[in-house]
């Protein structure tokens, strides 16, 4: 027998029951899960959670050499946080960082210098902008490789405990006291925080930082207080208005016209532009013009989509508006449009990254696509796509969502310009596999469309649209005619990225560029 802290004797071991736990007080005793049991003894509900500083945030969450910390990117080239949270980890003396990014864009320039300085030695991220960041990995400044994910693949390593977070820093633009949060509001409002969801389920420890401490309870709660350790204010966590980057307005160009009239013929031939269709598709002029295609296709025979999905755009909302679409199920907000009707509209729904794309869930939404519109900088005659990077080698993005889109939709569109810059797209083979060929079923150029030859079905379809069909390899002819030859990239021996295909395994890998002779 024992005596517990309210001074009754109870067993050590009950039948049927097991060994007994005693009272020790109401806040002595942690959890035995291994999430809370790495907290700090001290950290029990009804605890103050509120930080003094940055500095005071980092030592309360018990940073160490060697850890790996996590942001989200939804303020994309408008981000604060990171260099901000970065900077004081830097001026802590912290090395050997795993930066676990879900983006990282041209505003983190001040990322270079801690690389340099062995302050980040590791880098994971799902979304990457040109810029100096992947530009130093490239030139090989990062000690080990960078691991390029996708927007599924990354919540899949993180539930499935191959990237174990221990600290998380969540850019909120709003949060209460105790860490309620959401997206959608504030000064530094970016929309709904989807890529941030696995990190605050599943890290060690995590941090609000915000810029907009609002009283208890905040509202809407889009992450709630269960999940929030510890609270620190800022200035600012960034700007919206960076946003977006790059095209968000449907290209003027004639030639990207013809393009997206082609690919918006290509569905429609296809058998997808019916009655209850999903679909989805990038903020690329070219890539908004399909969506104008399909929207006057829709209107004119009265049809409603089931659903939008992804990165959201005005047009999107537009539709949404106009009652083409049931729902918009957002993953994040492309321009301050989305952002606004995030906020105001009921049936414009966030979800999380893994509900959005992860291939190992009970059923992600990715899956239930009937048409995705994609770019691609490369695609070569087995149809592999390259969007990670230049044909001279250089890191200009990631995988993003574009395999666990290319994999889940119906039917996958790749739509590019046959040259760009005196650049063929179509190669003998990509540079850098980021999309298997077997999940790319349409090349649609201004020169002609090409199917893949495992969619017979499909093009049995387009031969009889009256659409100009091709073999890829007759479009790789055409653009070499004008572009010249095309030639691979000089690298060396030593690879600087790894890249990961949606369930975990790797695709491709990115080597050292060898400056010298690719000038």
């Amino acid at each position: 027998m024992m005596i517990n802290a309210a001074g009754r004797k109870i067993p050590e071991h009950i039948e049927g029951y097991g060994k007994v736990r005693p009272y020790r007080g109401a806040f002595e005793t942690p959890s035995s899960g291994e999430k809370a049991a790495a907290k700090k003894k001290d950290h029990f509900p009804g605890k103050v959670k509120l930080a003094d500083s940055l500095r005071d945030a980092i030592e309360k969450a018990g940073l160490k050499d060697g850890m790996t910390i996590s942001f989200h990117h939804h303020l994309r080239n408008g981000d604060r946080t990171v260099n901000l949270v970065m900077k004081e980890i830097a001026a802590m003396g912290f090395k050997d960082i795993h930066l676990a990014a879900t983006g990282l864009f041209a505003c983190h320039e001040p990322l270079v210098g801690m690389i340099e300085d062995g302050v980040i030695t590791k880098i994971s991220t799902d979304t990457f902008n040109p810029g100096p960041v992947a530009t130093a990995i490239a030139a090989g400044k990062l000690k080990y490789p960078a691991v390029l994910m996708t927007h599924g693949g990354r919540p899949r390593a993180v539930e499935a405990g191959e990237l174990h977070i221990d600290i998380a820093f969540i850019a909120a633009p709003s949060c209460d006291e105790q860490g309620n949060i959401n997206g959608t509001e504030g000064p530094s409002a970016c929309g709904y925080l989807s890529y941030a969801y696995a990190d605050a389920m599943y890290a060690d420890v995590v941090v609000a930082v915000t810029d907009n401490l609002v009283p208890y309870p905040a509202c809407p709660i889009e992450i709630s207080q269960d999940f929030v350790d510890f609270i620190v204010c800022v200035d600012s966590i960034g700007d919206p208005g960076g946003i977006v980057s790059g095209s968000t307005k449907i290209t003027e160009d004639p030639v990207r016209l013809k393009i997206a009239s082609y690919a918006a013929q290509v569905a429609d031939a296809a058998g997808h532009i019916r009655e209850g269709m999903s679909f989805q598709t990038g903020a690329s002029g070219t890539s908004l013009a399909v969506a104008a295609e399909v929207r006057q296709m829709m209107k004119e025979r009265n049809i409603q989509g089931s659903f939008g999905l992804g990165g959201i755009h005005a047009y999107f909302v537009q539709m949404l508006k106009e009652g083409l679409f049931k729902a918009l199920l957002d993953a994040q907000c492309f321009d301050l449009a989305a952002i606004e009707s995030a906020r105001k509209n009921k049936n414009h729904m966030g979800l999380s990254a893994s509900l959005y794309a992860n291939p190992h869930n009970a059923g992600c939404v990715a899956h239930q696509l009937d048409t995705v519109i994609l770019g691609a900088t490369e695609i070569d005659l087995d149809f592999n796509v390259n969007v990670i990077t230049g044909s001279t080698g250089n890191i200009i993005g990631a995988a993003g969502g574009h395999s666990d889109t290319a994999a889940g939709a119906k039917l996958t569109v790749i739509v590019a310009n046959l040259v760009r810059k005196n650049i063929c797209v179509v190669r003998e083979r990509v540079t850098t596999v980021t999309t298997p060929g077997e999940s790319v079923d349409v090349l649609v150029t201004e020169y002609g469309i090409a199917v893949n030859p495992a969619r017979k079905d499909l093009l049995k379809k387009l031969q009889n649209s009256g659409l100009p069909v091709v073999d890829i390899a007759e479009l790789k002819r055409k653009g070499e005619e004008m572009a010249g030859p095309q030639k691979m990239p000089e690298t060396g021996s030593r690879i600087v990225g790894v890249v990961e295909y949606r369930d975990g395994t790797v695709i491709d890998v990115i080597r050292e560029l060898n400056d010298d002779k690719n000038k």
